[in-house]
């Protein structure tokens, strides 16, 4: 006991000399006796503040902004950067991310969504976590190894579902996690025992419990709930009636826009306006979102300007997309606005209406430059890189085979499954419909249009192999096949096409593989995106990504598919999604 006492006590002396040598420093270089690292002058600086703009400088050192426009008669600094006159504002903050199913391992997801001025992220871990295992502690170690040298912050939570108690606790005490992610409502509408450990756990952490509401989903009594137990947040929102009860409710409310349909987005800020809510119950995140979007859109600057275009006051979007959100997180102190004492993260644009990344700067280090990282990130993550196991060995077509739940009294139509991958809600993700049945055979047609085929495959059997056929909105090939795998929180594949031997044999195709997305016609492989890491992450730069997951496109279109918005592969792997949610895998 004695000697971890002297230890804690060596530990506090060294901290309190570290910051000792920090404010000293800064009184000298204010007084003209040191240099500051950077001082970033000819300025148009947003002041979130007072919500004005003035002209200026910034002075930077130790990675934290120590002044407001110096007297740069008395100040010394290694490096002047002239802002050509463009408006300075904070970093953009993504306030909740799975960043785990990008696809995208660390580095590379820096790589898209730095340049778009994004410096900050707040991460959910738990797809990964599943992923991995009786590996997930170390896995989620090696994730995070060297997690200081990306070029933006991450700040993580612990998984809340689809791992053991165990394995959030452990990650719990990692860095850079503060809290607990999103817990399944599903599962706590229950009153499920695992949940209240974690929630336990959460708040013992700090308090920060993220919520993944459940608003169309659970009563109004047990919508209560959440927030009772402390829940800091919510992205569950989808329309004006959820948004105005999470706000009521006291959630900091998330407005996302990842993966589904743009007019999602659009509804949810027309409706802000509408209502006229005070924008400090608001920030902005992308849930899911794939780095091609990111790259071709943007990422948190895309939905500032497009929140602008929806007709709310262009100072108030921002600060949806950096102090709101760092305020939401009690970091305030640290990041979301530009005031001696913040991080120096900053993006100088050329509008605050239309969100312009021409310079982007972490902690004073200019990072990206026109949409571009300036230096990526060298970090290797090949050590979570898994071999296959194959579980497709025994598979036959016969099993993928369209067979009616039910046939009219007729006998001329059957009742089949419908998934539509941009369905919110069980009745719109998944529903029964009537179609012709010829000859004893499903037509599969609904409302005159042809559709796609669907199987949902268990890829481990344990005695009978669990398998759900149906139709499918959201591919359309003519002929070939294309599947998808996803590990968590149960090993499935997703495969889409029009006969059920080629649908087999390209799943047996995707089997020697980790994990990823696979294009077949008559068997040969036309595309293909390895996902190494757990299944999840592909172990690849941010160019051979993009390459890959376009490549799926192009081989789906040259098989029919005219696809527009997210990549396939992203759109196939958010049905992984709701296909837990509402019971489709087991």
């Amino acid at each position: 006991m004695l000697q971890q006492e002297k230890t804690s006590q060596t530990g506090r002396a060294d901290r309190v000399s570290v910051h000792y040598d920090h404010v000293r420093a800064v009184f000298d270089i204010l007084n003209g006796e040191r240099e500051a690292d950077l001082l970033l002058r000819n300025l148009s600086v947003l002041d979130v503040h007072s919500e004005t703009v003035y002209q200026g400088s910034i002075l930077v050192y130790n990675e934290r902004i120590i002044a407001l426009n110096p007297d740069e008669s008395i100040v010394r600094v290694r490096e002047v950067f002239d802002g050509e006159g463009l408006y300075a504002i904070p970093g953009l903050i993504d306030a909740h991310l799975h960043f785990d199913a990008q696809l995208a391992h660390p580095a590379a997801f820096g790589e898209a969504i730095v340049p778009s001025g994004t410096t900050t992220i707040f991460a959910e871990t738990l797809d990964f976590a599943s992923a991995a295992g009786d590996e997930a502690v170390a896995a989620a170690e090696a994730l995070f190894k060297d997690y200081e040298k990306l070029p933006y912050r991450i700040y993580a939570f612990a998984p809340g579902k689809k791992t053991s108690v165990e394995v959030t606790d452990a990650m719990l005490k990692m860095d850079p996690v503060i809290g607990l992610g999103e817990l399944a409502h599903l599962s706590y509408m229950t009153g499920n025992e695992d949940d209240f450990r974690k929630s336990a756990l959460g708040r013992a952490k700090g308090g920060f419990v993220n919520s993944h509401w459940g608003v169309t989903a659970l009563s109004d009594m047990l919508l209560n709930y959440m927030p009772a137990i402390g829940a800091h947040n919510n992205h569950d929102v989808w329309n004006e009636d959820d948004i105005e009860k999470s706000i009521r409710y006291g959630f900091q409310t998330q407005i996302k826009f990842g993966v589904g349909s743009p007019e999602v987005i659009k509804t949810m800020l027309r409706a802000i306006v509408k209502r006229r809510w005070p924008a400090e119950n608001f920030q902005m995140c992308a849930d899911n979102i794939s780095v091609d979007r990111v790259l071709t859109r943007g990422h948190i600057d895309w939905v500032i300007s497009l929140a602008v275009e929806m007709g709310l006051n262009p100072i108030q979007a921002i600060k949806m997309g950096t102090l709101y959100s760092a305020r939401s997180f009690g970091m305030d102190h640290d990041f979301g606005s530009l005031a001696p004492g913040r991080f120096a993260d900053i993006v100088l644009t050329d509008s605050l209406s239309k969100i312009n990344p021409r310079y982007v700067f972490k902690g004073g280090e200019l990072v990206a430059k026109d949409r571009k990282l300036l230096k990526p990130v060298d970090l290797d993550y090949s050590v979570m890189v898994q071999e296959p196991r194959p579980g497709l060995a025994d598979l036959a077509p016969a099993q993928l085979d369209l067979t009616p739940i039910e046939i009219s009294e007729d006998g001329g139509r059957a009742k089949v499954l419908l998934f539509d991958v941009y369905g919110r809600g069980h009745l719109k993700f998944a529903q029964e419909v009537w179609v012709p049945f010829v000859d004893g055979a499903v037509v599969p047609e609904v409302d005159g249009v042809t559709l796609n085929r669907i199987s949902v495959v268990q890829r481990y059997a344990d005695g009978t192999r669990h398998v759900v056929n149906g139709l499918f909105k959201g591919v359309s090939i003519d002929r070939g096949a294309v599947s998808t795998f996803w590990p968590a929180p149960f090993a499935y594949f997703v495969v889409v096409g029009t006969d059920s031997a080629e649908m087999c044999d390209n799943l047996k195709q995707l089997d020697a593989y980790v994990g990823g997305c696979v294009v077949t016609e008559d068997g040969q492989v036309k595309a293909a995106l390895p996902l190494d890491i757990y299944g999840v992450m592909a172990n690849m730069n941010l160019p051979e990504l993009v390459d890959a997951t376009r490549s799926i496109d192009a081989a789906l279109e040259k098989l029919g598919n005219h696809n527009e918005g997210e990549p396939v592969v992203n759109k196939l792997l958010t049905l992984f999604i709701s296909l837990d949610r509402f019971g489709f895998m087991v």
